[in-house]
């Protein structure tokens, strides 16, 4: 009964609400945003390892200072935003936000996988005739499986796991499930309630469970295999 309850129905200060809808709001929310962020820090890792230009380290450094930014400094400036292009109290706002957020642990990843890669292997592609895209399609990414594992269960996981950006731009049916779990917890005062509030958390906390039970192995091993290299 309190799986069902706290799957369908949950009461919070009087008011009853879903807990399926905030589940299938984080679904839609981390899915995009970790594909999204995923190839465009390939892309980028491609870029800066592959194809250098002049100040290309400077902006690899640069883009690091996301990787050590605390989230409540781009508070501020994602509400500006996310105010101008009218995607307050959406999952289209969290997917954008979540998506320039992970550029940089992307990039990271990947920067640092692909170095590893012999210069010798893309300059004799380029004299073949392959250019850029064709390098990257048909060399990169069939080596990139173990890095982009690796990157794909972070962003997961983190992604899913995050709640600042999710209580603060939106809010009621709109949010994703950490922060409607929060809002649960705050609600539940009878002693009844605390069965629903246990199985709500644990429907939470199963997607990144799966993640790791059956990807860790990769996760590990992306990680070892980028490491040897």
């Amino acid at each position: 009964a309190a799986w069902a309850q706290a799957w369908g129905t949950y009461c919070v200060s009087g008011t009853c609400e879903g807990m399926k809808r905030n589940f299938f709001n984080s679904l839609w929310m981390t899915i995009p945003a970790t594909l999204i962020s995923t190839l465009l820090g390939a892309m980028n890792g491609y870029v800066l390892s592959k194809w250098r230009f002049k100040g290309s380290e400077i902006l690899f450094n640069l883009m690091l200072l996301g990787v050590f930014m605390p989230g409540q400094i781009s508070l501020m400036p994602w509400a500006f935003l996310l105010g101008k292009l009218g995607l307050t109290n959406s999952t289209y706002g969290l997917v954008l936000i979540h998506v320039v957020q992970g550029i940089s642990f992307t990039t990271l990843f990947c920067r640092n996988f692909y170095v590893s890669i012999p210069d010798d292997l893309i300059k004799a592609a380029r004299i073949d005739g392959a250019g850029f895209w064709r390098i990257f399609r048909k060399i990169i990414l069939p080596l990139s499986p173990p890095i982009l594992i690796v990157t794909v269960i972070w962003q997961f996981t983190g992604i899913w796991n995050e709640y600042l950006f999710g209580v603060v731009f939106t809010s009621g049916q709109q949010q994703p499930i950490t922060a409607a779990l929060v809002a649960l917890t705050a609600g539940g005062t009878t002693a009844r309630a605390y069965d629903v509030m246990s199985a709500a958390v644990l429907i939470g906390a199963l997607p990144p469970l799966l993640i790791y039970l059956f990807g860790g192995k990769y996760f590990v091993r992306g990680l070892t295999q980028g490491a040897i290299k």
